[in-house]
């Protein structure tokens, strides 16, 4: 592996950590009990996701700040570099999505234990376990696993397709518009499954609750693990296309 794709490895893994850090605290802050933010506040959440999207960009400039696969694959089917700034460029291949993909799983497993530590003795306290889990990973309002992919699919085919266009848009404001379009997801699109639009952030932190000793975790829902990796990769993909033609 070359110097420039290690660099991009580690800023995905700084990124997707901070990003999942910051996003899994927010809902820690809201649904565990005896939190001094406890109570069902929807639109903390989405700022919380927001503003940690905007942190995470920050911090993994260095490599495009993907922090998302649903991001790197959406590139790749629009043709455009992994990366393009004052470090040099990372075309999209194969072996490139590869490393990416690795970062991104392993930074947001890591930011998901930080989160879980952070809270630790707020996960000590009896809750429901399909509270504890949704600190982790998303879960339908409604369980119906094709409705739930089309959900998916449609949230991050916006935030993908906004990307895309984005850099021959008049009016550039970098990592806080991505901010505000998660914000906007969130609160348009949100309410079936929780909105991954992400399969890093929801099977890096749901493989954590999996294997980290939460007191009465419960189930980690593999049956629903799918839809969040699916959906988005679909969505990635389509949105990166249509980019590519509006383009």
């Amino acid at each position: 592996m070359d110097s420039m794709l290690l660099t991009a490895f580690w800023s995905e893994v700084l990124g997707t950590g901070l990003l999942i850090l910051l996003g899994a605290g927010v809902v820690a802050n809201v649904i565990l009990p005896k939190n001094k933010g406890f109570g069902p506040d929807w639109l903390l959440i989405n700022f919380g996701w927001g503003l940690a999207v905007f942190i995470g960009v920050y911090a993994a400039y260095r490599s495009g700040a993907h922090l998302n696969p649903a991001v790197t694959v959406g590139l790749w089917a629009a043709d455009l570099p992994f990366a393009d700034n004052d470090f040099g460029t990372i075309e999209p291949s194969f072996v490139n999505a590869l490393v990416y993909f690795a970062g991104e799983f392993l930074g947001a497993f890591l930011g998901a234990v930080a989160a879980f530590l952070a809270y630790k003795r707020h996960f000590d306290q009896d809750a429901d376990p399909g509270t504890k889990l949704a600190v982790f990973s998303t879960g339908p309002a409604v369980r119906s696993y094709g409705w739930n992919l089309v959900t998916e699919v449609i949230a991050t085919f916006v935030l993908i397709f906004w990307i895309v266009i984005q850099g021959e848009t008049p009016t550039q404001i970098g990592p806080l518009a991505v901010a505000l379009v998660v914000v906007a997801i969130g609160a348009s699109l949100g309410g079936p499954t929780g909105y991954a639009i992400n399969p890093a952030r929801d099977l890096g932190p749901r493989i954590a609750h999996a294997v980290l000793p939460i007191r009465g975790k419960g189930s980690s829902d593999w049956s629903y693990s799918w839809v969040p990796v699916v959906g988005p990769l679909i969505g990635g993909v389509l949105g990166g296309l249509l980019g590519r033609i509006y383009l």
